[in-house]
């Protein structure tokens, strides 16, 4: 009983933050469905153009007639064709401006927030935000013309035919709950397919993680009996899911068929008036065609509704576990660094979630603006976690870090950072300098690159800094990576720079030339710097040993 009602709970809350995230795209889809209301106005204008155009032709009313009905039904047609061009771009923009700051939102949540199972967190990056495309790009805008359309719909085809139309309205209602039913079950098929997805990317991490120790044991068989049922019950959950998609499909086709086919009756018994019941109404040849033109428009939103339903169900599934998600509370707004600011830790603390001792225990520093910090210590003894402190990227758990005396706010936009492995894009070398500031001139990203000593490295390369990489860096050696992050670091202007072993594994000559790139780049700045190197520390004002 206890887990029904928490799965509820979850669905409502699911339902919640779904219904508060469409607001944020509720203008762009409220103009897709203002369009896709606009597309059924001229369906009804199509259809009365080429009623009229095959009367005028029984009735040899003339070309003139003809030619003014068919140009009618021609650009109805053409409008049709431009506004449903129109209202899925309008859709497809939606759903991506949609995901990509959903993306961004869960992805502070993620790296900021509660620390949650790395299959979760990846299933929903990836698979979870995609999975609302379909919702936001083709259901949302669907779904206002699939309530207003069919009734606007039958009411034209009232004023041709009262039974015609009393028809339509009553096949209506089964389709309806065609659609119902389906759709219920098809919601409980796509939370189960979630899960199954969700469940196989943990287990397929884990065991990517644990694969020294799977090869050391010799457990590659079980692993792979393990994967393989995970991935089978993934595809039974989709078969189902598409099992239903095809049920639900083939209930509403027949429906809307049978409207039709009823319609269609209706009109050829009622115009050789062979109906063998007396009607209120006798039908000409105009108003016979325009019915059963209009006829199957009627069921094309509801149609496209139904279509696009199964988005709405994906989304829904998705959503269960997108709003557990919490992102961290924004940090207040504060003046950029105008200088070189000081720098002070007292009694710091970092400790990581589920580990047994603090990475970093009662630290105190004081780094003077403009001054240069080496800390320097073996491995595991908390120098970089020390940085990523600084940056919000480890969490502090004790003390305080304060920054000209004030306590310390996000400073990213005013640190710049080189790291032990830096970021490489599959672009050109100055697209990867131009991540630490995107409005960089070239000569600026030219300069930085000079002063960095990427020269030599750009000199024996096609294309010097049109040289592409790809997402390996392959071409660049392990110096040249750090020089490239170092550039990164001169290209951007801010007053504090952090360094991570900027010169591990370089031979005693590239340490020495990266040595004097450094000190040129520590200029004007508050620099502090984690290495194991001693020639590294000995350009700093101060050292510290952890």
């Amino acid at each position: 009983m206890g887990a029904r009602i928490v799965q509820f709970d979850r669905r409502d809350l699911a339902k919640t933050w779904l219904k508060q995230w469409e607001r944020t795209v509720a203008p762009t889809v409220r103009r897709a469905s203002l369009l896709a209301l606009v597309d059924g106005v001229a369906a009804i204008a199509f259809a009365a153009g080429l009623a009229l155009s095959v009367d005028a032709i029984a009735q040899g009313l003339g070309a003139a007639s003809l030619a003014i009905w068919l140009a009618v039904a021609a650009l109805a047609l053409a409008v049709r064709g431009v506004l449903a061009m129109a209202t899925g771009v309008l859709g497809a923009r939606a759903a991506a401006n949609a995901k990509a700051a959903l993306r961004l939102t869960l992805s502070r949540a993620v790296f900021a927030g509660p620390r949650r199972p790395a299959g979760e967190a990846a299933t929903a990056l990836v698979e979870g935000v995609e999975a609302l495309d379909g919702h936001v790009a083709r259901f949302l805008p669907t779904r206002l013309s699939a309530g207003v359309l069919p009734l606007l719909m039958i009411a034209a085809a009232a004023v041709a035919s009262p039974i015609a139309a009393a028809i339509m309205l009553g096949t209506l209602i089964p389709f309806i709950l065609a659609m119902i039913l389906t759709g219920s079950a098809a919601a409980s098929e796509a939370r189960a397919q979630f899960q199954a997805l969700e469940r196989l990317s943990a287990l397929f991490l884990d065991r990517v993680r644990a694969l020294p120790v799977v090869l050391a044991f010799q457990a590659e068989g079980a692993t792979t009996v393990a994967l393989t049922r995970s991935a089978s019950n993934l595809a039974e959950r989709t078969i189902r899911v598409l099992r239903v998609a095809f049920l639900s499909s083939a209930a509403l086709e027949f429906f809307a068929a049978l409207s039709v086919a009823l319609v269609a009756v209706y009109c050829g018994f009622n115009l050789l008036r062979l109906l063998p019941f007396p009607v209120p109404e006798q039908l000409d040849l105009a108003r016979a065609f325009f019915v059963l033109a209009l006829a199957p428009e009627v069921y094309a939103p509801m149609r496209r509704l139904a279509a696009a339903y199964h988005d709405r169900q994906a989304a829904e599934a998705a959503s269960e576990s997108l709003a557990t998600f919490e992102a961290p509370p924004p940090c207040p707004a504060r003046a950029p660094l105008a200088a070189a600011p000081s720098l002070r830790f007292d009694g710091v603390e970092i400790r990581y979630p589920d580990t047994d001792a603090p990475a970093v225990r009662d630290f105190d520093l004081v780094a003077p603006a403009g001054s240069i910090t080496a800390l320097v210590g073996t491995s595991g003894a908390g120098k970089s976690s020390i940085l990523n402190a600084l940056l919000g990227l480890a969490p502090v758990t004790g003390g305080a870090i304060s920054v000209n005396d004030n306590p310390l706010t996000d400073i990213s936009s005013d640190a710049a950072w080189a790291g032990q492995s830096p970021l490489i894009l599959p672009a050109s070398i100055a697209d990867n300098i131009a991540l630490a500031r995107r409005d960089a001139s070239r000569a600026e990203i030219a300069e930085a690159a000079q002063r960095a000593g990427l020269g030599p490295a750009l000199a024996v390369r096609p294309g010097g800094l049109d040289f592409v990489l790809d997402e390996r860096g392959s071409g660049l050696s392990g110096g040249e990576r750090r020089r490239l992050s170092l550039a990164r670091a001169l290209l951007k202007p801010a007053p504090i720079l952090l360094l991570d072993e900027p010169t591990a594994n370089l031979d005693a000559e590239a340490e020495a030339a990266m040595i004097e790139a450094i000190r040129e780049a520590a200029q004007g700045r508050t620099t502090l710097i984690a290495t194991h190197s001693e020639a590294v520390a000995a350009l700093a004002d101060k050292v510290v040993r952890l």
